[in-house]
């Protein structure tokens, strides 16, 4: 089942999506009437979230782009909700920004409260999966000003759905592209913590509730990106998230 999240006539609504088609969505969960296409929609970010949580340095092809050490257990940030922005947005570039980079990234939907999660149970605690770009001003985290490097509007598009229906996010493809041409590309199987990992260290401490969000890690390729870009992450199974980049 895929969700999404859509503006018509100036009310916000849920649906699934069917091929090109939206319906409602009931409060069972199931589809309901016609909204209309695809094309005829404002799609919005697939959630809403109150909290969300990034895992740094989570690819080994990253770690060894970079020539960091294998880490002994995951490294966190946060991202604030007013970085939430969705499918076809624009990327916005903060005036003074030199470098304003892509990472593409596989995202968890919370379904239901995660607190001291087993890592063997994590699934139970999924919602479903979307993709994400963790867009960082890096001039902004070099002088160590992580909050409004990874923080600021825009910095965390979400999209185009969530994808409830994933048999294994172990084995999905993801692949960044900037002006079509691939610059991201690797397996989530190349992540260092997997998403039970994950979960389990970070509900330790923070507990997630329904719709919020987990970043899992963005693969080697990371690299700059300026106004009139526009970048596409892409997940197997799930969908493309697409962007362009403007500036303010």
């Amino acid at each position: 089942m895929r969700v999404v999240r859509y503006r018509r006539d100036g009310q916000i609504g849920r649906g699934i999506v069917n091929e090109e088609v939206v319906h409602e969505l009931s409060d069972r969960g199931a589809a309901g009437a016609v909204v209309g296409t695809l094309a005829e929609l404002a799609l919005l970010a697939p959630c809403s979230p109150r909290t969300i949580v990034c895992a740094g340095s989570n690819y080994g092809g990253q770690i060894a782009e970079k020539g960091r050490s294998w880490p002994q257990r995951p490294s966190l940030f946060l991202k604030s909700p007013n970085a939430i922005t969705g499918p076809e947005a624009v990327i916005v570039r903060p005036a003074g920004v030199r470098r304003l980079e892509y990472e593409g990234e596989l995202a968890v939907v919370i379904g239901r409260t995660a607190r001291a999660v087993p890592a063997d149970r994590f699934a139970d605690f999924v919602f479903g999966y979307t993709c994400a770009n963790d867009v960082t001003a890096d001039d902004w985290r070099a002088d160590g000003q992580w909050a409004r490097a990874k923080s600021a509007d825009t910095f965390c598009p979400l999209g185009p759905w969530i994808e409830t229906e994933v048999a294994d996010p172990a084995a999905l493809r993801i692949t960044t592209r900037l002006g079509g041409k691939v610059v991201q590309q690797a397996s989530t199987a190349d992540m260092v913590f997997g998403i039970g990992e994950l979960l389990a260290f970070v509900t330790r401490w923070i507990t997630l509730e329904p719709g919020d969000v987990l970043l899992t890690g963005s693969p080697a390729g990371v690299g700059s990106m300026v106004p009139g870009d526009v970048v596409e992450v892409e997940l197997s199974g799930i969908g493309t998230l697409r962007n362009r980049v403007g500036e303010r």
